[in-house]
């Protein structure tokens, strides 16, 4: 197929998303820095505008926070970077995130753990709801 078939083509996956075992780690060793993204493919023609809660355990969600994910493209978005009203994800408390998105996409979620020189990766799908 080409581009301008492309153009129109119906977009994969689904338009909530639910990621519930989230932890920035905090600390680092070495050269490689410990973080968390949700990995995001778009694989329309229209561009998925998201948006994000943060769940956690003993205190009120972080809401309303937004990402563009342009059409056909895919964007890795890291949850330290994260932002509502000033208030940001903090390291080392666990949280939890629902992705609502105005068309079809999928959603990855990969942490990148270096808190020892022997570091761990680890990537998972998210559960399309």
């Amino acid at each position: 197929m080409s581009p301008s078939e492309a153009k129109g083509y119906e977009p994969l996956g689904r338009t909530m998303w639910m990621i519930p075992d989230g932890y920035i780690p905090p600390d680092s060793s070495g050269s490689l820095e410990s973080h968390e993204s949700i990995c995001v493919l778009n694989t329309g023609s229209e561009d998925a505008h998201l948006v994000m809660t943060i769940y956690f355990e003993d205190r009120e969600p972080l809401e309303g926070i937004e990402a563009v994910i342009p059409a056909r493209r895919t964007r890795h978005v890291r949850t330290a970077g994260l932002e509502s009203e000033g208030q940001k994800i903090p390291s080392g408390v666990p949280y939890a995130i629902t992705v609502h998105s105005d068309v079809p996409i999928i959603v990855q979620y990969s942490r990148l753990d270096s808190t020892q020189p022997e570091l761990a990766l680890m990537s998972v799908m998210a559960y399309p709801v």
